[in-house]
């Protein structure tokens, strides 16, 4: 087995240009072209080994896909379209080129997949592995999506499921197989965790309903309780959200109950769905263009409190519940 120190860092390069358009790689820098009316969006996320990512959970391919639609869900949060990425790569001397191979892989599935390339990056040596990747999309000023530009009436739509990628994430730590899944259940979650969709496609029909206006709204990765409350926070609003609206797929809820089902939902993150705040009219019809499990799940508020209603109950919104690094 060949190990990254055995070909040592210009080695390594050559290894990666291979997964980079020829024609952009080479020099220090990329030159990337823009649409005059459009401005640019940049965007960075740091994944880091055993905190983000570990081999008992995550293949490297599996790493590169995560790493890329995570920065991918972000653009789609600001209403962008991708133009291209970096990477910045650290490795120590012991990781093989075939596990390096593999997660470029990942990287570059994830990127045809949604029309951007690899432009560029940085490999620098290190004790831990860690990604920090820059995604650079386009978008015309007046349709960017804001978090501070929600208004009260305004409908919350998410996009989909929420609850998966963490249902994922623990079938792919426990040793036991539960019985109440069955083999097709259980894979379709453990792909929400280890391969999500960034959802870029939302954005035409989206702004086929908005036209040349933006609305309010972000991404859903770090759970939708911090999503809602974030957006709230930056409009001075607050929300009310019905728990029987939230999307979440029925294997999950039989799986675990409800009421877990309903926590993960709330904070458990990466699912890296969109959460929008639209009029009514425009959040009814572009759930039923976008399908799938699309929902209105609540509504702006005029005061600050951000609550959930479950049945006849009424709770406040934890944003500390949710995912925080420290």
């Amino acid at each position: 087995m060949t190990l990254v120190r055995d070909v040592g860092e210009q080695g390594v390069l050559q290894k990666l240009k291979a997964f980079c358009p020829s024609d952009v790689i080479g020099d220090d820098g990329a030159i990337l072209a823009l649409k005059s009316s459009e401005s640019l969006v940049v965007t960075t996320d740091v994944l880091v080994e055993n905190i983000h990512f570990s081999d008992r959970t995550t293949a490297p391919e599996d790493i590169g896909w995560r790493a890329v639609a995570a920065n991918l869900s972000d653009l789609a949060a600001m209403g962008a379209t991708p133009v291209g990425l970096t990477v910045g790569l650290s490795l120590h001397g012991e990781v093989s080129l075939d596990w390096l191979d593999r997660l470029y892989q990942g990287l570059t599935a994830c990127t045809s997949t949604y029309q951007t390339a690899i432009v560029g990056g940085d490999v620098c040596r290190s004790p831990v592995v860690s990604l920090a990747i820059t995604a650079f999309g386009q978008v015309a000023p007046q349709r960017a999506i804001r978090r501070h530009t929600a208004s009260p009436g305004n409908a919350i739509v998410v996009t989909g499921d929420h609850g998966s990628a963490r249902a994922g994430l623990e079938l792919l730590l426990q040793d036991e197989i539960p019985q109440d899944l069955t083999p097709e259940q259980r894979q379709t979650l453990i792909d929400a965790h280890q391969r999500p969709r960034p959802r870029l496609d939302v954005l035409a029909p989206l702004y086929a309903l908005l036209g040349q206006q933006g609305c309010a709204g972000m991404d859903s990765s770090d759970g939708l309780a911090d999503a809602v409350i974030q957006v709230c926070r930056e409009s001075n609003v607050g929300a009310s959200l019905k728990a029987e609206a939230i999307p979440i797929a029925p294997e999950l809820r039989s799986w675990v109950g409800v009421e877990r089902a309903l926590d993960w939902a709330l904070y458990g993150g990466e699912d890296f769905e969109l959460l929008l705040c639209l009029p009514p009219d425009m959040a009814a019809e572009l759930v039923q263009q976008i399908g799938g499990n699309a929902a209105i799940v609540g509504t702006i508020a005029g005061d600050r409190a951000v609550q959930l209603q479950t049945g006849d109950d009424w709770q406040t919104l934890s944003q500390q519940s949710g995912f925080q690094h420290f």
